[in-house]
Order: structure tokens, then C-alpha cells, then sequence
């Protein structure tokens, strides 16, 4: 059996980082996280599709799969 790897995508459906998947939960949200940082400045992430996103609910418009 293959271990479980895990995938964060923006909400704009884009992998986060260069790297596609991560070995665990853990990893997937500290990736998210400094993903996230990124954007501490403008205070928002600006989505094609949802426009502008503030920070505190960013993570929710996530996705956040097992693959």
C-alpha cells in the first residue's frame, strides 16, 4: 500500500507551491501557511473567481486534499 500524500490548492484551484504534494497533514498546512504570509501586506488574496479574500477566512476557500 502507498502512503497517503496530501495536496493544498488555492481557491483558485492552483497548487500552492511548486512541490504538488506533501508526506503528511502537517506538511500541507505549513505549506499553507507560508503561502498564506505572502499576502500579509496587501491583507487580501485576490481570487479570479472570489475576487477579494481576506485573510482570516482565506483557508476555508482552500482546498485540501488526500490523495
Amino acid at each position: 500500500m502507498s502512503a497517503k500524500k496530501y495536496q493544498v490548492l488555492s481557491p483558485d484551484g492552483i497548487t500552492i507551491e511548486p512541490q504538488w504534494s506533501y508526506t503528511s497533514q502537517k506538511k500541507a498546512n505549513e505549506a499553507y501557511d507560508r503561502w498564506a504570509k505572502r499576502y500579509a501586506l496587501q491583507g487580501y488574496y485576490s481570487s479570479s473567481y472570489y475576487g477579494r479574500i481576506p485573510l482570516n477566512e482565506l483557508k476555508s476557500y482552500c482546498t485540501f486534499k488526500t490523495l
